[in-house]
C-alpha cells in the first residue's frame, strides 16, 4: 500500500480559514482567482498522497453560502475551438460541465465573462447559446499595450470599459477552463468597478501550485513544472518576498514578472498595495498539511516519469515541442530518475515485448505485485493485462477461463463483419462488458468484477501507444497509465 503523505481534513479546515481570513481584511467582499482544477485535482492527489481530488470543492462547499462562481473563457479559445488535452473537450464544452458540475454540488454560478472579446463569431454564439439556457453573460474587451500602459488599464477607457459583473455574496470564485482565460483580469477589472462604487473589495490568488514554503527543488515543486512544460513556467525564489521579510519562499515566473504591473494597479484602483509580493498574494496552505516529507517526494519522482513519458507521446503524436521534452529529461536529472529502473511497471513490459515481438503491458498491484498480459489473437496486451489482474486480486487461478471464447468470438465477428473494424481483438471496454455478462452465471467471473474498485491508484506501462478506448478504461478504473512513445502499427493514420 501507499504511504499516506498529506493530511487532507487539516487541509480543509486551514485552507478555509485562512479564506474566511483574507475575506474579512478587505470588508465587504474577496475576488479568488482559481488557479488548476477545481475538480478532479489527480495531479495534486497523485504527488501529495492523501490529497482528495475533489478538496478544493469540499472546501468550498463549507463556505458555499457566503460563496458564488463566476467562470471565465477567451472569446479567442472558444474561436480556435480550443481543447483541454486530459478531457479531449472544446473550452467551451467544458464551461458547459464545469457550470453543471458546481451547481450539482450546491454551489451558486452566478455568470460566465467572455474575455478578449473582439466580435469573434464563435463567441457570439455561444453567448446566445449561455442565454439561451439562462446563465447571465459579460464581456471584457482586449485593452492595448496591456498590461503596461497602466494610464489606459485603470481607466475608464481600459477596465471602466469591460461589462460590470454583477455579484452579491462576500466571496466571488473566478475560475476558468484553463490557462490564459484572463482570470487575473476578471479580478481586476471588478476591482476597479467596486472602488467605484463605493464597494471595499479585495483580490487573492488560490494555486496549489509550486508550494511557496516547500523548498525550490522539492520534488512537489518539480513535479508542477513537468505539469507545466507546455507552458514554460519556472518556479523560482520570490525576489519581493526576499526583499520585503527577508524570507524564502517559492513562486513561479509569470507570478513574478508580473508582479510590479499588479502592485501598481492595485495601488492606482485602492490607492495602496495590500501585498508586498506574490507569495503574499496567495491563499495555499497545502505546504502546511504534509506529513510524510519522504512520502510526498516519492510520489513526485513518480509523476514527474509519468510526465516524461506523456511528453514524448504527446511529441510522437505531434501535439507537443521537442523543448518540452527536454525540460522534462532536465527535470528526471535532477531527481536522479531513471524510467526503466525507477518505475517498476516499464521494463518487465519491456521484457515481455521483447520476448514475445508483440505489444505488452504490465500492472503494478496495491501490494507490489506485478502482473503482465501479451497479445493474443483474441484479446490486446492491455486486455489480458486487465483480466490477469483481477485474477491476481481476486486470488483466481491463472488457468481459469474468466471470459468464454463462446463470447469473445460473436463480438469478433460483430467488430468486423459488421462494423467495419480490421482489429478483431477486444478492447477492455469490450472486455469488461463481456466479463459483465459472463458474471451473471460465473461466480469467478463475478469476483473478478468485485476487484475493479482495487485498481484505483495503481501503475501501468504499455509497449504501445494505447486507443484512446484503452486509456479512458484505465483513466476510469484510477489507474496511473503511461506507454512508450511508439504505434502499434507503421501506418500514419491512428485512431
Amino acid at each position: 500500500m501507499k504511504k499516506i503523505g498529506f493530511d487532507n481534513d487539516q487541509y480543509l479546515k486551514l485552507q478555509s480559514e485562512k479564506i474566511r481570513e483574507r475575506i474579512a481584511l478587505f470588508g465587504d467582499k474577496l475576488y479568488l482567482e482559481f488557479g488548476g482544477k477545481l475538480f478532479d485535482d489527480f495531479h495534486a492527489s497523485r504527488v501529495l498522497p492523501g490529497f482528495e481530488p475533489d478538496s478544493k470543492i469540499r472546501m468550498l462547499m463549507e463556505m458555499k453560502d457566503d460563496a458564488e462562481v463566476v467562470v471565465v473563457i477567451s472569446a479567442n479559445d472558444i474561436e480556435r475551438n480550443k481543447r483541454r488535452g486530459d478531457l479531449g473537450i472544446t473550452y467551451d464544452a467544458d464551461t458547459l460541465r464545469l457550470i453543471d458540475a458546481f451547481k450539482e454540488c450546491g454551489l451558486y454560478v452566478s455568470s460566465v465573462v467572455i474575455t478578449h472579446y473582439q466580435e469573434q463569431p464563435a463567441a457570439d454564439n455561444f453567448q446566445k447559446r449561455l442565454e439561451s439556457l439562462g446563465m447571465q453573460v459579460y464581456r471584457h474587451y482586449i485593452i492595448p499595450d496591456y498590461p503596461a500602459n497602466l494610464g489606459l488599464i485603470v481607466s475608464d477607457a481600459g477596465y471602466g470599459r469591460n461589462d460590470y459583473v454583477k455579484t452579491s455574496r462576500s466571496l466571488v470564485v473566478v475560475t476558468a477552463p484553463g490557462p490564459g482565460s484572463g482570470k487575473m483580469a476578471v479580478c481586476l477589472s471588478q476591482l476597479f468597478h467596486e472602488h467605484k462604487n463605493g464597494v471595499k473589495a479585495g483580490y487573492a490568488k488560490f494555486e496549489t501550485f509550486p508550494i511557496w514554503n516547500l523548498p525550490l527543488k522539492h520534488p512537489v515543486n518539480l513535479a508542477y513544472e513537468a505539469a507545466t512544460a507546455d507552458l514554460d513556467d519556472v518556479n523560482m525564489i520570490d525576489p519581493f518576498h526576499l526583499d520585503a521579510y527577508g524570507v524564502t519562499t517559492v513562486n513561479y515566473n509569470r507570478d513574478v514578472e508580473i508582479f510590479p504591473v499588479l502592485s501598481a494597479m492595485l495601488e492606482r484602483i485602492l490607492g495602496e498595495s495590500p501585498y508586498q509580493s506574490p507569495t503574499d498574494m496567495g491563499v495555499n496552505m497545502a505546504g502546511c498539511c504534509i506529513i510524510d516529507d519522504e512520502a510526498c517526494r516519492e510520489a513526485s519522482r513518480q509523476e514527474i516519469i509519468r510526465r516524461y513519458y506523456a511528453t514524448a507521446c504527446a511529441l510522437r503524436q505531434g501535439m507537443a515541442e521537442q523543448s518540452q521534452l527536454w525540460n522534462i529529461e532536465l527535470l528526471m536529472k535532477q531527481i536522479d530518475a531513471v524510467p526503466e529502473d525507477d518505475r517498476a511497471v516499464v521494463r518487465p513490459a519491456l521484457e515481455l515485448g521483447e520476448r514475445t515481438q508483440a505489444p505488452a503491458m504490465a500492472l503494478e498491484l496495491p501490494d507490489g505485485t506485478v502482473v503482465t498480459g501479451k497479445t493474443s489473437s483474441l484479446l490486446g496486451a492491455a486486455s489480458a493485462c486487465l483480466l490477469n489482474a483481477l485474477k491476481r486480486l481476486g486470488g483466481i487461478d491463472k488457468s481459469v477461463r474468466l471470459i468464454s471464447p463462446a463470447i469473445i468470438e460473436p463480438i469478433q465477428h460483430l467488430k468486423v463483419e459488421h462494423m467495419g473494424n480490421r482489429n478483431p481483438r477486444l478492447h477492455t471496454d469490450e472486455v469488461l462488458i463481456a466479463l459483465a455478462i459472463c458474471a451473471v452465471t460465473d461466480p469467478m467471473a463475478e469476483l473478478a468484477m468485485d476487484q475493479l474498485s482495487k485498481l484505483d491508484g495503481c501503475e501501468a506501462h504499455s509497449t504501445v501507444i494505447l486507443s484512446r478506448v484503452d486509456e479512458n478504461v484505465f483513466h476510469k478504473l484510477g489507474v496511473n497509465l503511461t506507454y512508450e512513445p511508439k504505434y502499434q502499427t507503421k501506418k500514419l493514420f491512428h485512431r
